[in-house]
């Protein structure tokens, strides 16, 4: 039987997190499989910890395509950290929260240990989610930067004092021109993020669509679309825009846009695959994130 190897990404900078990843890397051990830390979080624990000094580092000691799983102790930030981590496998990626109420955690820290021993047994189901494709294109029509998105794509200003003028184009036929402070193209996973926070709708996970949202828009026509999984979503930097405009892929990937610079967004082939061991209804993760009042309520009839 194949050595199995189980990757564990989170961040040393809190002592509980730090004795939690020592915790998981030692019940992937007990389980007879190997740990993996990604380099920079090795040197992180090692040094809170000499006991992280011997585990076995991604891409030096363990190829990506050998990573089984990858288990995320943390919040939403360090399991898009994890996902960016995986994307070039199929591994999945289980979320344990460790503090703060997101929507991509799986399970609480309380439930370690079991979530471990169910990781080894196998026990648990793969949800993919859909993702973006991402492409930059300069003024010749070349393109000049390619990258993916789990949560969002967001074209905004990159001077605080300035707007950017944009035309949006969805399926290929122009919809809009204004200038704004920005345009949000949203996975139903980033719904809950940026998306919401611009006032685009909240979309359920099992629902295949891209929402479309402008940031500070001078026009009578700038409200959120909802789109087909398979729209091609264009953001043109038109070139009487005074100044520049950043593309930013989860808030972790960026790339400058000047004027006449164009942003296509449209479904990735690839999803993200998340490890699930007790799926639960959004509507409860909305419930507690939110902390919604639903008092009085009696029940379905």
């Amino acid at each position: 039987m194949n050595e199995r190897r189980i990757l564990v990404v989170a961040h040393a900078r809190r002592e509980d997190t730090v004795a939690a990843a020592l915790r998981v890397v030692e019940a992937v051990r007990d389980a007879g499989a190997t740990a993996v830390l990604p380099a920079p979080d090795r040197d992180e624990f090692a040094a809170a910890d000499p006991r992280f000094a011997d585990i076995a580092l991604l891409g030096a000691d363990v190829a990506l395509e050998e990573i089984e799983l990858a288990i995320v102790l943390g919040g939403d930030g360090t399991i898009l950290r994890a996902a960016e981590l995986v994307r070039d496998s199929d591994a999945p990626v289980l979320g344990i929260n460790m503090g703060h109420v997101g929507f991509l955690a799986e399970i609480e820290r309380d439930d370690m240990d079991a979530a471990v021993h169910r990781v080894i047994a196998r026990d648990y189901e793969v949800e993919e989610r859909l993702a973006l494709s991402v492409r930059v294109k300069d003024a010749a029509g070349s393109v000049v930067y390619e990258t993916w998105a789990l949560n969002e794509a967001t074209v905004e200003k990159a001077s605080r004092e300035r707007m950017i003028e944009v035309v949006i184009e969805i399926d290929g036929r122009p919809l809009s021109s204004f200038g704004c402070d920005g345009m949000v193209v949203s996975t139903p996973t980033g719904s809950t993020a940026y998306n919401f926070s611009a006032g685009g709708p909240v979309i359920w996970p099992t629902v295949e669509a891209i929402a479309v949202v402008p940031l500070s828009a001078h026009a009578l026509f700038a409200k959120p679309l909802v789109v087909g999984p398979e729209a091609s979503v264009a953001i043109e930097m038109l070139d009487r825009t005074d100044g520049t405009g950043i593309l930013w892929c989860d808030g972790r990937r960026s790339h400058e846009l000047p004027p006449g610079a164009r942003v296509v967004v449209r479904r990735s082939a690839q999803p993200v695959r998340l490890a699930r061991l007790h799926p639960t209804a959004f509507t409860n993760r909305l419930v507690r994130k939110f902390q919604l009042p639903v008092a009085g309520w009696r029940g379905a009839s």
